[in-house]
């Protein structure tokens, strides 16, 4: 397989999805790793693995209604494997394998059979102490841009998931790349407090546009440079409760074509109505529960 993975819109050709089966029971407020998820446990809305199946289901028919080649990654056993994003992602035509969390270090293996299709020579394997998730990193052409948290306290945020030292390494793998890296705001408990990855706050659209949450950036510095990449008629700005919903977080199979979630009304008028795009409106109300969406659960390799 040659991966070819120039931005976040081109027209998709293959791709990862997650695997929703065998989830496993619901974890304990201990157990749980974003503060969306824990959010969910607290409040005793955590998603059933049926609705998740029909969801994902509904997700792939999508995909495939596209002509776009659907890989799944092997079941592990009552292990969440839904956010396919997080366990590797590609930029040009190489992949970088994630060092995650030690909470999800297992689900690396049921990628084998993807891993197989790669070159090993297409494939960086990142130094155990540089940490970073695909769900912080957005390839916009010339651009990359990359999540991250700065805090003195980021060991100690389960919900910081990209350090200063794996955004170096890809500045020497990707050298011609203008990188940028946007500090997040962090909070494992509260989700209106923090952000877990980039692409929940922040996500192009189209061919200049973008989906962008102004509360979760750190500084606003970095909220401003990306309004001055893109152009504030090409922004649109999404509120709290957006943000909470997982609205930034849909998925394009083109520049024309964007799969959302159905209950985003105000923004999917929007995405029809003033910039012309056909928006795929699919259940994914369930998912969001653990904290991802439509991003979290792709890993695309293939884009032309």
């Amino acid at each position: 397989m040659r991966l070819n993975i120039k931005n976040e819109t081109g027209r998709l050709k293959s791709v990862v999805l997650g695997q929703p089966n065998s989830m496993g029971a619901v974890p304990t407020l201990e157990e749980s790793y974003d503060a969306k998820s824990y959010y969910s446990i607290e409040h005793n809305r955590y998603p059933k693995e049926e609705d998740i199946v029909n969801e994902m289901n509904a997700f792939e028919a999508v995909l495939k209604k596209y002509d776009v080649e659907v890989l799944r990654p092997s079941i592990i056993k009552d292990y969440n494997q839904v956010f396919a994003r997080d366990v590797a992602f590609v930029i040009d035509d190489k992949m970088i394998i994630s060092n995650v969390i030690a909470d999800r270090a297992d689900e690396q293996e049921a990628y084998k059979k993807v891993f197989e299709k790669v070159s090993w020579r297409k494939i960086i394997n990142l130094p155990e102490t540089a940490h970073i998730e695909g769900g912080d990193v957005i390839v916009w052409d010339d651009f990359l841009f990359i999540g991250t948290c700065f805090s003195e306290d980021y060991r100690n945020y389960k919900t910081a998931r990209t350090n200063e030292y794996a955004i170096e390494i890809l500045k020497e793998y990707f050298p011609k790349k203008r990188i940028i890296d946007l500090e997040l705001k962090k909070n494992d408990k509260i989700p209106l407090e923090g952000i877990l990855h980039l692409d929940c706050t922040f996500n192009p659209v189209g061919k200049d546009k973008c989906l962008i949450y102004k509360n979760g950036f750190v500084d606003e510095s970095d909220y401003r440079l990306i309004i001055d990449i893109f152009g504030e008629e090409n922004c649109f700005h999404l509120n709290d409760e957006e943000m909470f919903e997982m609205f930034p977080n849909i998925f394009s199979i083109s520049p024309e074509v964007i799969v959302s979630d159905k209950t985003f009304t105000r923004m999917n008028n929007h995405l029809r109505n003033e910039w012309g795009m056909t928006v795929e409106e699919i259940p994914y109300r369930e998912i969001s529960k653990m904290g991802g969406l439509l991003r979290c659960s792709t890993m695309p390799l293939v884009r032309e």
